[in-house]
């Protein structure tokens, strides 16, 4: 279990991380490192996990480019229904997946999401956050974050088992992650079930025009690729 002064020189690491004039790709390398200085043994144990899931293709059977991405309608952060016709109506669309609003990488990822806000909206696209976690932690985050775009709620992770999306954490991970992360309060379930983070850009038809999916959820789709796919999909 990470030290309390670990834990603060990783929120330290984080802040200064999420402020960094740098590339998401670079962001959460820098904290991925900082995570390793600070807490060897998870870090192993992400790794490990990393590499089983890698072994046996986890994630690797969801869409892919040319596909129709699967409908969805799920509860925003004020418990309005989005529907992803209702989205691809106005526009394409990057349909995100996270792990939690607990995540510093997701938070990472979602701020840089934010900054790009304007970019992408003067391309015509559109962003939408999908994460487990019930809708009161979503609304908090959404709202203390300035997040300018909905962020939906997965409940057990519904979508994205359809998706062939959904890992369980494992034994080790699940250990180490008790007593400072409470999946269950934050998701409403005790599954210890996660989503892979991973990035669709769907066009205007319904067909994905890009993906991103890595079972190291340290890492994140390219703002720059994500942009190049949306303007594709006008």
């Amino acid at each position: 279990m990470i030290s309390t002064v670990g834990e603060q020189d990783l929120n330290v690491a984080f802040r200064r991380v999420r402020d960094l004039d740098a590339s998401v790709a670079k962001q959460l390398r820098a904290f991925a490192d900082a995570g390793r200085q600070n807490n060897p043994d998870f870090a192993a144990a992400v790794d490990r996990l990393v590499e089983r899931l890698r072994e046996y293709g986890a994630g690797e059977s969801a869409p892919e480019p040319g596909d129709r991405l699967p409908p969805f309608v799920l509860p925003d952060d004020s418990g309005h229904m989005v529907r992803l016709d209702q989205l691809l109506a106005q526009g394409p669309v990057a349909v995100t997946f996270h792990r939690g609003h607990w995540c510093p990488y997701c938070r990472i990822n979602i701020n840089a999401l934010a900054q790009a806000h304007q970019e992408i909206a003067a391309e015509g696209g559109q962003t939408v956050a999908i994460m487990p976690d019930l809708q009161k932690f979503v609304a908090e985050f959404r709202s203390q974050s300035k997040v300018p775009f909905p962020i939906l709620t997965d409940m057990d992770n519904g979508y994205a088992l359809s998706l062939n999306l959904t890992i369980w954490v494992g034994a080790e991970l699940q250990k180490l992650m008790e007593g400072r992360r409470n999946l269950p309060e934050f998701q409403g379930n005790s599954s210890w079930m996660l989503p892979i983070p991973a990035t669709f850009v769907v066009g205007r038809d319904g067909r994905i025009r890009a993906r991103f999916m890595d079972p190291d959820y340290r890492k994140r789709m390219a703002i720059t690729d994500m942009l190049a796919a949306l303007r594709s999909g006008s």
